[in-house]
């Protein structure tokens, strides 16, 4: 029998190691071409490492939670296809999966088991142990299972597809029964819980109907990050309210041109980004961290775009030398970036190295917002939804009262480093840069 290393894979140029979260397989479990063997995480960006191979894990060479190399060997695969082939043991493998979830969840030693028996066998479609598993203590038929979107390879469903569906999906119906079935992502609770150890105040009750949900990593990173920056930086926002009907206008004309040229679509945030990026080499003092007593002037312009996930956390996936790209260049980086957060694909060095980051609260139909600085950044910009609006124009005839494009930018900085006067110039110059879009532009 042979023997194959797993590595921990290349995840960036800048990224040396990752946290393993989580083994998803366990030694003695076989293994399909292309399973989920363990999750990792780097900074905010949770992945997970497929097997290049088929056969039986044999070793695991890191614990949970430990910090591994890239390129170290984190487990041995005993490479047996004749194994592999087996139904019997893939049957085994997805009862140790189901006794494992049950075992992990406090207080489910006692419930009945109501799974319902589902052939997932007989499907076209390609499901991990895992998948099946989850899928079956939910009760999901294989018709409500195939319907299910992956975004895995090849339109793969994953674990988190799954859990995903279910959470957003099936709610608590399938929960309301005198026998329920054991809860894959959230657990219902009545008695009160232990208030956290750094919590600033206890909660005081918890009602039979409330419900506790556990936050996950990523949350729990975000939720110090905020916490961290309000602590670090005392905050100032500015507000200036820009008249962008040129540039909606433009947009307007070229969009459905650049998209048959490009074969990209082409949204506000590139022209958004184009802005800052100006307006940061005319105050460069924006592009800037705090070191102590020291400032750090950074070279290079990285704009972060803070993006919404499915999950419902955030991540913010930077534009690198956005100043040196044109239009075409800023619209193909912000589609894959998007495209690529939105499934979990991004490369831990893809949200590293910002020095300023743009959110777009109008995406959500806010006029306007009061961001909280990325640190170690010193300033955010909010870019609000677009608006027609009745507003004075002055013309050589005098003023008129006409419909317009408008929209309000809102920049939160660190008044360390960044006083009013160089915070409010500086939304103002993005500002001008979009109040005064030639109409006309060639791409």
């Amino acid at each position: 029998m042979a023997q194959y290393e797993l590595l921990l894979p290349k995840m960036g140029e800048s990224v040396a190691e990752a946290t393993i979260i989580k083994w998803v397989k366990q030694p003695g479990d076989m293994i399909q071409l292309d399973d989920t063997i363990l999750e990792i995480a780097t900074d905010k960006v949770d992945s997970e490492v497929p097997s290049p191979v088929a056969g039986k894990l044999v070793k695991q060479l890191f614990k949970e939670d430990e910090v591994v190399q890239v390129g170290a060997v984190i487990a041995i695969i005993e490479t047996d296809t004749a194994a592999v082939a087996s139904s019997l043991a893939e049957e085994k493998i997805e009862e140790d999966i189901q006794e494992e979830i049950i075992e992990n969840i406090p207080g489910t030693e006692q419930l009945p088991s109501a799974a319902v028996a589902v052939d997932y066998q007989s499907s076209d479609r390609f499901y991990s142990p895992l998948v099946k598993s989850i899928a079956s203590q939910e009760n999901i038929s294989l018709e409500e299972l195939n319907t299910i979107k992956g975004s895995g390879a090849d339109g793969r469903l994953t674990k988190d597809d799954l859990l995903n569906y279910i959470q957003t999906n099936r709610g608590d119906v399938q929960r309301q029964t005198s026998a329920p079935a054991v809860p894959s992502s959230r657990t219902e609770v009545t008695p009160v819980a232990a208030a956290p150890k750094s919590a600033p105040a206890a909660v005081n009750s918890i009602g039979g109907g409330d419900e506790i949900l556990e936050m996950d990593r990523m949350r729990k990173l975000i939720a110090e990050h905020m916490v961290m920056s309000k602590q670090t930086s005392p905050h100032v926002t500015s507000f200036v309210e820009a008249d962008v009907t040129n540039m909606v206008l433009w947009r307007e004309k070229v969009k459905k041109n650049f998209e048959k040229r490009e074969n990209e679509k082409i949204t506000f945030t590139p022209i958004f980004v184009e802005a800052v990026a100006k307006a940061i080499k005319d105050f460069p003092m924006i592009n800037v961290t705090v070191n102590g007593n020291q400032i750090i002037k950074k070279r290079d312009i990285n704009i972060g775009m803070a993006a919404a996930l499915p999950s419902g956390n955030l991540i913010v996936p930077v534009i690198r030398n956005a100043d040196q790209l044109n239009l075409v260049g800023l619209t193909k980086s912000v589609n894959d970036l998007a495209n690529r957060a939105r499934i979990s694909k991004l490369k831990p060095d893809e949200t590293q190295n910002g020095t300023f980051t743009l959110t777009n609260v109008g995406s959500f139909g806010n006029v306007m917002g009061t961001p909280i600085i990325n640190q170690p950044q010193v300033a955010i910009l909010a870019v609000g939804a677009i608006k027609k609006k009745p507003a004075v124009l002055e013309t050589e005839f005098g003023d008129v009262i006409a419909i317009r494009h408008m929209m309000f930018l809102s920049l939160s900085y660190d008044h360390r480093v960044v006083d009013g006067a160089l915070g409010g110039s500086f939304v103002r110059r993005v500002a001008d840069y979009l109040e005064n879009w030639d109409v006309n532009r060639e791409i």
